[in-house]
């Protein structure tokens, strides 16, 4: 079956989200810090909704411990996460300009990597390198807005996930209790219901709408 085309697409989202809307999603820009859990989800709710530019950063390659929980396929073992991402998105949003950097972010790359976006998600699974992207950020790019997430391992209900507004332009999704090393493991469903609410602070943020 034929792919629809551009304009097709947009008169999709734009039926769906509102002309207004949908232009502003379709122009934004957004980062993606990580594609496991968090950042695999996050790019695919941002893609299904009309962003107009994703920028995936990841340097891993995608594992069979990953598909429990993250947006890969089996027969995508071994390959780079960048890689996979972009060809799952193909699929999904046909015209969304998807752009990769298979790189590990550090303190010294970062200001050279997010310098053209607007909008940075935080997507890493440890503390320490999700201090780091912060710190790095608040010292480089105080006017860009900055969505985390921590606390989403355990079984612990759902409910419990939130979305925090810490600084003018800093949020935080999660329960902030239940990290990856509290023992109880990650299941794929408090996992994506954490990268949904980063996903949809990055919506609202779009949106002109600066409040959780």
């Amino acid at each position: 079956m034929a792919l629809p085309s551009r304009e097709e697409m947009q008169l999709a989202f734009s039926l769906r989200h509102g002309e207004i809307l949908a232009g502003k999603f379709g122009k934004a820009s957004v980062a993606v810090c990580g594609l496991g859990g968090l950042g695999s989800n996050i790019a695919v709710c941002l893609a299904r909704a009309g962003i107009g530019r994703l920028h995936l950063i990841d340097f891993d390659r995608v594992d069979i411990s990953n598909l429990h929980r993250q947006q890969y396929f089996a027969d995508q073992l071994g390959m780079y996460k960048t890689e996979a991402m972009k060809e799952n998105l193909a699929r999904i949003a046909p015209y969304c300009r998807v752009e990769t950097d298979t790189v590990k972010l550090t303190a010294e790359n970062i200001p050279a990597l997010l310098a053209g976006e607007e909008i940075i998600c935080e997507a890493f699974d440890r503390a320490e390198e999700k201090s780091m992207l912060v710190d790095a950020v608040a010292e480089s790019f105080p006017e860009k807005y900055l969505v985390c997430g921590s606390g989403m391992a355990e079984l612990a209900s759902a409910n419990l996930i939130r979305t925090r507004k810490l600084g003018s332009r800093f949020y935080l999704c999660g329960d902030g209790t239940n990290g990856v090393k509290s023992g109880g493991g990650l299941f794929a469903t408090r996992v994506m219901a954490c990268a949904a609410h980063q996903a949809h602070m990055v919506l609202r943020l779009i949106a002109g709408e600066t409040e959780p």
